[in-house]
């Protein structure tokens, strides 16, 4: 038999018999690694402090473990924390410690022998971090100007990591402050003023550490905590020690860019396996570029840094898989193989791996994307009813005197030995977060007072310091009036949690769309829905404000636009209104302006004016937009005194209707976002009368090829009177879109601002 891809039989077995275990061997090396990294700097101290020779220490060390009844990495673990303690004491045994010493020692090692930043991040983050309640970890790198290049980072989305992927000299406190006086800073619960830090959001926790070596900062690290964070002295040592070892792997090479970050981040979404192929510039092969944690499992592991290629990651399908992707790239359309052998899970005296359906789906110049589903896989799909099992578990709880009573997999769910007592339900609040406890508490009232049903999703705190997402669903047992019990279920939602993202099931369909047209026309609107979600109606908004809005995909459906817009209520009672368009195309564009309209909504938050706004939004496209430019109008509107401060980048002036008149509002003459470093841009203030309406709008609503700009301008401002007695603000936004059209395939946003006439 020959399988597709020109594999025979003989050579199918022959090769999957070669290749097995190779991922897992690859993670065997990794894992070998940082425990010979332990145990060597166990073995050096041993050998400084009995004086003898590294060999004799070495023996030394294994006869102790033998003694001891000690792993040997465990008992390298607490040599090196015995030497550290005087350096380090939050490793020292008193009270709670908020991670055993042991555990924070192996991390450390695990993460110096990362091969890059990102990869000692997730190290640092998963085994360190995590069970302190954090939730992301940044990690810049300085450089002799004084930039800050993001190195490495872990539980923040591709997306985000690409608005902060470079930082200037000239950073906004508290970054500045940190880096000038080299000394850590704890944000509990936000700062007071609010400021613009990567995540950062009125609540969460945050702690800035620079990052110190020999004497010198060569970096920062940020690390992010989901809600406020009380930061005691052992918490700070922890972390304080954790950002010690970030220090040390800032030498490390920097994970490649595996790709348009929006893109990433949709793979990443999905719930099956899915590959981003890069078309290597050199060779003109397929290189993987990134791999979803579904691929990672499918083929057995992660690959190595220094060998991506079709070949290391699908040994049995590469070269169809090459195939597809060319037809791919040169059809512009999508290509099917029903039978693949994907992954090479099969070892000696095990079945050949099963044949998948595989799709190819080109996604830029040089981009493309394979999809497959395991469902074929028996070993797979075993492996995931098995996991559904393990997930879900019951239990039972009196209230009147009565046992507690867990299934099996419920001491599974809660790291507990069988032979441990199971926890009542009232007893929770011991081992979940403590942030949770308001939730527990609702549901418990809910159950007692209310006598009724009830659900909730609680961070629980396993022994070995992680943590796990479980909802619990109870229902009351009822005794007439009286609550004598409760049953219920747990389940573990902890992997499903990664999954909530909107654009999943836009994947999940896309894949199994043939049709070149509708592929592109569901992958454009559903990319500018998720990023940029359409307001459905009129929406009303502090001081008087109501706003409608709407976005027109470009004509060529596949290309996705630029256009952002924003109406933003602050913190100040000020409301920020802001439009703007990158220039271009597909998913570069849309990358971008996902970046400044995040950093826009950030920004606002300083409470500076709308100057301040453009001019760091300008520093932030030079620094993040690949060398494109964008034009951007940002306003606020203060409801205490009714004037609207406004700024313009280069873009199309605001339409103000009055009185039935509509008047064209003459911007400043500023350079747009991206062109040239540390641009002004002046400030406008307009004050607003009840029933005023306000237009912002991008370019595609008024510009056609053969036409001048004047005179679609003209046309935008004669519509709009024709429109003026009109009550309903989206049948005006409609009739502006069905009466103004510009011919140029653009895409178009339109936000219209209406002061409520209150005297009406």
């Amino acid at each position: 038999m020959t399988l597709p891809g020109g594999h025979s039989g003989a050579y199918t077995a022959g090769t999957a018999s070669g290749l097995a275990g190779l991922a897992a061997e690859n993670r065997r090396l990794r894992q070998a690694m940082a425990r010979h990294h332990l145990i060597d700097l166990a073995t050096g101290m041993l050998s400084a402090q009995l004086r003898q020779s590294t060999a004799d220490a070495a023996d030394h060390l294994a006869e102790l473990a033998r003694a001891t009844g000690t792993s040997p990495e465990d008992l390298a673990a607490d040599i090196v924390n015995a030497v550290a303690l005087p350096r380090e004491p939050h490793l020292a045994p008193v009270g709670s410690p908020p991670l055993p010493a042991r555990r924070l020692r192996r991390t450390a090692a695990a993460a110096e022998t990362a091969d890059s930043v990102g990869e000692a991040a997730r190290t640092l983050l998963e085994g360190g971090l995590v069970p302190l309640g954090a939730d992301s970890l940044w990690l810049w790198r300085r450089s002799d100007a004084g930039h800050l290049r993001l190195a490495g980072y872990a539980g923040v989305s591709a997306t985000e990591a690409a608005a902060w992927r470079g930082i200037p000299p000239a950073a906004p406190n508290p970054i500045r402050t940190v880096l000038a006086e080299n000394a850590p800073l704890w944000l509990g619960s936000g700062p007071a003023d609010p400021v613009e830090l990567p995540g950062a959001s009125a609540v969460a926790g945050r702690a800035l550490l620079p990052l110190r070596r020999r004497g010198v900062t060569s970096g920062l690290a940020l690390v992010g905590w989901p809600e406020p964070t009380e930061f005691d002295t052992r918490t700070r040592r922890a972390v304080t020690r954790l950002m010690t070892v970030a220090s040390t792997v800032l030498d490390n090479p920097d994970s490649p860019e595996p790709g348009p970050p929006v893109l990433v981040d949709m793979l990443d979404a999905l719930t099956h396996p899915a590959a981003l192929l890069r078309t290597d510039a050199a060779t003109g092969a397929p290189v993987v570029a990134h791999l979803n944690e579904e691929a990672v499992a499918a083929i057995g592991g992660p690959l190595p840094l220094d060998n991506r290629s079709l070949p290391r990651a699908f040994p049995l399908s590469h070269r169809e898989l090459t195939r597809l992707v060319r037809r791919a790239h040169h059809s512009r359309r999508p290509q099917h193989a029903p039978r693949l052998p994907v992954a090479a899970h099969a070892g000696p005296g095990e079945p050949p791996p099963p044949l998948l359906d595989v799709r190819v789906l080109p996604v830029g110049a040089d981009l493309s994307t394979v999809f497959w589903h395991t469902t074929g896989d028996p070993r797979l799909a075993m492996g995931r009813a098995v996991a559904r099992l393990q997930t879900v578990a019951t239990f039972q709880d009196s209230l009147d005197g009565g046992e507690t009573v867990w299934s099996e997999q419920a001491y599974g769910i809660f790291g507990m030995s069988r032979n441990d007592p199971p926890v009542p339900i009232l007893a929770l609040r011991g081992r979940i977060h403590r942030g949770d406890g308001e939730a527990l508490t609702r549901l418990l009232t809910t159950l007692t007072e209310r006598r009724a049903g009830a659900q909730t999703v609680l961070r629980v705190l396993l022994p070995d310091g992680s943590v796990r997402h479980v909802r619990v669903a109870a229902e009351p047992l009822l005794d007439g009036e009286t609550v004598t019990g409760c049953v219920g279920v747990y389940q573990d939602v902890s992997a499903s949690r990664r999954t909530e993202l909107a654009l999943t099931a836009t994947f999940d369909h896309l894949t199994a769309v043939r049709d070149q047209a509708d592929v592109r026309h569901q992958l454009a609107l559903q990319l500018q829905q998720a990023i940029v979600p359409e307001v459905p109606a009129v929406q009303e908004l502090p001081g008087g404000l109501v706003v409608a809005v709407r976005y027109r995909p470009a004509a060529e459906e596949y290309q996705v636009g630029g256009d952002w817009y924003d109406v933003l209520p602050l913190p100040s009672g000020k409301v920020l209104v802001a439009v703007g368009d990158i220039a271009g195309h597909g998913i570069d564009s849309v990358t971008g302006m996902v970046a400044l309209r995040n950093a826009q909504r950030a920004l606002a938050f300083t409470g500076r004016g709308p100057g301040q706004l453009l001019g760091w939004l300008n520093e932030v496209t030079l620094r993040t937009g690949g060398g494109s430019t964008a034009t951007a109008l940002c306003a606020l509107y203060d409801p205490g005194d009714g004037d609207l401060v406004w700024s313009s980048a280069g873009h199309l002036p605001m339409l103000l209707l009055r009185d039935g008149r509509a008047t064209l509002l003459d911007p400043p003459q500023d350079i747009l976002l991206g062109a040239v470093p540390a641009s002004a841009y002046q400030e406008r203030r307009t004050a607003l009368r009840p029933g005023d309406t306000l237009l912002l709008y991008t370019d595609g609503l008024v510009e056609r090829r053969h036409d001048g700009l004047g005179s679609g301008l003209g046309r935008l401002a004669a519509a709009a009177e024709e429109l003026a007695a009109v009550e309903n603000l989206e049948q005006v936004v409609d009739g502006l879109l069905g009466m103004v059209t510009g011919d140029t395939d653009d895409d178009t946003s339109v936000v219209a601002v209406r002061l409520r006439d209150t005297g009406a």
